[in-house]
């Protein structure tokens, strides 16, 4: 099993090396870029560059502008080499959270298995920015699960794609203000040193860009939120806009709250997993390749002794449906088709389903109360503990 991990992992790596020293990431070059032009002012958002536009924060930007001054393949191969470690790192803390002790050959084997999933690969095959994400976040909600005071992490993850900001509300409606404080002045502190390098780029992303959708294409099949399968669905986003509006913070505060009782019973793996999934629902873009929340929810149904369920989910993210579907923007890909419309919206279903879980799993648990999960040893081991607690 060791061996086979080891393996497994180092032919995945070799492929990431090759790969990223012989195709040109689209994202990363426009990341890299979007890094050059920072300092040309609101150019950052005025001006397409390779043919698309630079669409995250001015941070995100200010976190390239080192990169860009490198040779494009030596800093492509950096990157992505990087995200795998920070993938592995994520994995970890996922191992932790569930009550496994990471051992080098059980982070091998599941980051191994992680990467087959498409939304990981994907993100290398872009040279996306989410395998970092997930590492940032998850760093925090470790320190957390322990009791500890975190934020930096959440922090940054916010200043470079805002979606993680959900987590700060985690740290709110869970009562963890100071490490929400935390992240909200390390998502300010960072905010703040782009505007210094860029006034004009932050201007222009704060007062305009940051309110225009139109710019990434929201019915494209990729985008697998509520509002990318609303748009699909009813034919357009003038039959979505107006009543949608109500959506997202609807479904906020149902995730938060949710998430909220699995931390009340110390359940932080749980309650990561049902945040990270409640972003992607309340974002009206989530991309496929920002799916790196299914590692967490994996580690859900099997942590509570399911083999069925998350390798079903497995599966569905491994294969992602969608892509098999009419996505051309033809008259196949609008309205409702049944099961193919389904499984155009396979990452949205799946998403919904995890919740339906976690909420039918949480009214069992506090009809019959005595199980807990708690952080408490060192290395990160949880222990089930018998007794009340309360709802």
């Amino acid at each position: 099993m060791k061996r086979l991990a080891y393996t497994a992992l180092a032919i995945e790596l070799v492929a990431v090396a090759v790969f990223a020293a012989t195709y040109d990431s689209l994202d990363f070059r426009i990341y890299m870029l979007g890094g050059e032009a920072l300092t040309d002012g609101a150019s950052l958002y005025l001006s397409q560059h390779a043919d698309h536009w630079f669409t995250n924060t001015p941070f995100a930007a200010l976190v390239f502008a080192p990169l860009s001054a490198l040779p494009l393949t030596l800093a492509r191969v950096a990157w992505q080499l990087a995200s795998v470690a920070a993938f592995a790192h994520a994995c970890a803390v996922t191992l932790e959270l569930a009550g496994r002790r990471p051992s080098r050959p059980l982070i091998a084997a599941t980051a191994a298995a992680g990467l087959v999933l498409a939304p990981m690969w994907h993100s290398l095959f872009q040279g996306q920015v989410n395998l970092f994400l997930l590492a940032l976040v998850m760093f925090d909600m470790k320190r957390i699960a322990r009791g500890g005071t975190a934020g930096i992490g959440i922090g940054i993850a916010t200043a470079i794609k805002l979606t993680p900001g959900i987590f700060i509300l985690l740290l709110l409606v869970t009562r963890k203000t100071k490490s929400a404080a935390v992240a909200t002045a390390t998502f300010g502190a960072c905010t703040l040193a782009a505007w210094a390098v860029s006034p004009d780029a932050s201007r222009v992303y704060w007062l305009r860009t940051f309110f225009d959708t139109s710019r990434v294409g929201a019915p494209y099949i990729s985008n697998q939120s509520p509002y990318g399968a609303a748009v699909r669905i009813l034919d357009g986003a003038e039959h979505v806009d107006g009543w949608y509006a109500f959506v997202p913070p609807l479904l906020a505060v149902a995730g938060l709250a949710l998430a909220a009782a699995r931390a009340r019973r110390g359940d932080w793996l749980a309650a990561t997993a049902v945040t990270g999934t409640t972003g992607l629902l309340v974002s009206p873009i989530s991309w496929a390749h920002h799916w790196v929340w299914i590692v967490p929810a994996l580690a859900v149904l099997v942590r509570n002794g399911h083999r069925v369920a998350p390798a079903v989910a497995y599966a569905v993210f491994a294969v992602a449906p969608m892509w098999f579907t009419p996505h051309d923007g033809g008259p196949d890909e609008y309205g409702f088709h049944g099961l193919l419309t389904l499984a155009a919206n396979a990452y949205l279903v799946a998403a919904l389903t995890f919740l339906a879980y976690i909420y039918a799993r949480t009214r069992r648990d506090r009809s019959t109360p005595g199980e807990r999960h708690v952080t408490s040893e060192p290395g990160g081991a949880a222990e089930r503990v018998s007794g009340h607690v309360a709802p």
